[in-house]
């Protein structure tokens, strides 16, 4: 597994901060040539030194998902520079923490252009090139919220929805082709990243991911394990495999339990800071990287998706225990 990836070419968006910046990492410790796909350019070019570090070639495309020209001019530069893209790695977001109400229509709509459609776009642009070659991975970088939905997010979450819709459209589409390019999605937890500190928000206390909280490298060993599997989804955390099944199954509860707990359960005893910088429309400037303010808080490691990851071993080792029992049993008798 260790240089599963060498000489790959992968593009990932939102690759400066959060889990983007811990996938590329997690890629360029395999020897990966990677396309870092972000607003801010100076962020961009500390994550191609930690890339070029760690073992991996990448260039730098500044980029503003949102803007579909611009994502198919950093896929065609990415291609000129580095070579056939093999993984696009949807990861880039933003959100407002805020009640529905106050949230502004020119808010929602730039939180659901970067967050939905920017990873439209993207797969535009990778699919366009992997569908002629007949070849290729696409990850769509998901959320528990993609099936259950919380209060104070509702641009998030309804981006995150339609992700799974078009994912499925398109997955359809390639089946009736017969194609060889697979499309994936890796539903997360909550995460220990930046967004907590730098997206909008009209929050009275400092907001949360709802607790347990995860490191992003947990979601970044899962995004790179999926994109070379045949899964058609993975679930990342048991917190998020009760959230989907969840809501399968009691959803009028979850309303219920949400709208008691969801409130203080996003937010610190902290104040919003009067300074709190925000990048719903520009990026931040600022020493930002993978990890955000909750490290004292956050797991580095995920027992369920160790599990998924390591299911067909385990299925072995269970069928090896059960025969070892039954050839016991029999020797008693």
């Amino acid at each position: 597994m260790e240089n599963s990836n060498l000489g790959k070419v992968v593009v990932v968006t939102g690759a400066s901060a959060g889990v983007g910046r811990a996938v590329t990492a997690e890629f360029a410790r395999q020897g990966a040539h990677l396309g870092l796909i972000a607003r801010g350019r100076e962020r961009l070019e500390a994550a191609k030194r930690e890339v070029e570090q760690l073992g991996g070639k990448a260039v730098a495309l500044p980029t503003d998902v949102a803007d579909a020209q611009q994502v198919e001019a950093a896929a065609e530069r990415a291609e000129q520079e580095l070579g056939p893209i093999d993984i696009w790695v949807n990861v880039a977001m933003t959100t407002i923490f805020a009640p529905f109400l106050e949230i502004k229509p020119e808010e929602f709509k730039r939180a659901t252009e970067v967050t939905y459609l920017g990873q439209v776009y993207g797969t535009m642009a990778a699919l366009k090139r992997m569908h002629a070659r007949d070849r290729g991975v696409i990850v769509q970088v998901g959320s528990a919220l993609a099936y259950r939905s919380i209060p104070l997010q509702s641009p998030y979450c309804g981006a995150k929805h339609a992700i799974v819709g078009f994912t499925d459209s398109i997955r359809s589409e390639l089946i009736h082709d017969k194609s060889n390019v697979h499309i994936t999605a890796v539903m997360l937890p909550a995460m220990n990243t930046p967004q907590f500190t730098w997206c909008r928000t009209r929050l009275p206390r400092h907001p949360q991911p709802v607790p347990p909280i995860f490191q992003p490298e947990v979601a970044a060993r899962a995004i790179v394990w999926a994109a070379g599997q045949k899964r058609r989804e993975v679930f990342v955390g048991w917190p998020t495999v009760l959230a989907i099944y969840g809501q399968d199954i009691a959803p009028s509860f979850a309303d219920r339990y949400l709208a008691k707990t969801a409130y203080s359960g996003q937010q610190t005893s902290e104040p919003v800071a009067a300074d709190r910088p925000d990048n719903l429309f520009e990026p931040v400037p600022g020493d930002f990287a993978a990890h955000g303010v909750f490290d004292q808080r956050s797991s580095d490691f995920s027992v369920q998706t160790w599990m998924d990851m390591h299911r067909g071993k385990l299925s072995l080792a269970g069928v090896g225990l059960a025969v070892l029992a039954l050839i016991a049993l029999k020797r008693k008798k």
